[in-house]
């Protein structure tokens, strides 16, 4: 909870500097970046707060688990901020002066222990004794599917792209090897989200994965509520199989999201192979969840006595 009250705060910070600082990087306010990055990581720590109280195996480890996300998300939020505040590229910047290398460094500590440890708190839900099985598949899938979000998320400096000398918003030449956007590094992006618009971005996919815990909750909270108001709840078993087939779906459409962007494509122009995918992803999880919803209603046979 002190990583996120401090991230809300960042964020907030950030939010004035759009408002009162007038560079740019790449035709967007120096101070959208870390604002985005803040508020994503607070809200993200709300929810492993939460979760880790709800622990009853492995208390201890789930703490200094959470403490290691909690200082490693500060390192790599403080590298953004830092690299905002010199007006200069945080990611993808190959320059060798002492803001570019500050901020390399801070990431080379920092992003690895956020993936292994929301591993090892994903493998401890597994292993707790909570009776609300839809629940578990919630936060179980959800943060599994944050690793594969952060794991994206690190793929984007694996990729090959020709360096190219760009402007800080000081109008200094910075060389960024790679970018965000697949087949045109800096993209045209979308409001708001910076999406490319021009070709693939594997941001897409890393918000639908780090963000998923989220909608999987929402979900569950969802289902529970639609037993409440038809004056009936849903049984145990059905409730499972409903958050467990939208969780699936959920996944599916992660993949198809990162296997559109590595195929340079924009999200905002999908072609007929990528809706072909996702009709063929959704069809297959409504026909699981279908046939999952048709046994969890069939009545028990009672064991026969010995």
């Amino acid at each position: 909870m002190l990583n996120a009250a401090l991230m809300f705060a960042i964020s907030l910070v950030a939010a004035v500097g759009t408002l009162v600082d007038d560079r740019q990087l790449l035709g967007e306010s120096v101070w959208f970046k870390p604002m985005k990055f803040a508020l994503a990581f607070g809200v993200y720590g709300v929810t492993l707060a939460w979760l880790l109280s709800r622990l009853d195996k492995g208390r201890r480890l789930g703490w200094w688990t959470g403490s290691v996300i909690a200082v490693a998300g500060v390192i790599d939020v403080c590298a953004v901020a830092y690299a905002a505040a010199h007006g200069t590229y945080s990611h993808f910047n190959e320059n060798t002066d002492a803001v570019a290398r500050n901020v390399g460094t801070a990431f080379s500590i920092g992003v690895m222990p956020l993936l292994a440890a929301t591993l090892v708190i994903a493998a401890l839900v597994l292993f707790q004794s909570d009776e609300d099985r839809a629940l578990r598949i919630a936060l179980g899938a959800g943060l599994a599917l944050a690793a594969a979000g952060m794991a994206v998320a690190a793929w984007l400096n694996t990729l090959a792209s020709e360096p190219r000398t760009v402007a800080d918003a000081a109008g200094n030449p910075v060389v960024l090897s790679g970018g965000h956007g697949i087949g045109d590094p800096d993209g045209h992006g979308m409001p708001l989200t910076g999406w490319s618009m021009t070709g693939g971005d594997l941001r897409v996919p890393h918000l639908v994965g780090m963000h998923a815990i989220h909608v999987l909750l929402l979900i569950v909270a969802l289902v529970h509520l639609s037993g409440t108001r038809l004056g009936r709840p849903l049984g145990h078993r059905v409730r499972t199989r409903l958050v467990g087939g939208f969780a699936l779906w959920y996944a599916e459409l992660f993949a198809v999201l990162t296997w559109q962007a590595r195929r340079g494509q924009s999200v905002a122009h999908p072609d007929r192979h990528t809706l072909i995918a996702f009709a063929a992803v959704t069809l297959l999880a409504l026909a699981v969840t279908s046939l999952g919803l048709a046994t969890a209603r069939r009545p028990k046979r009672p064991r026969a006595a010995c």
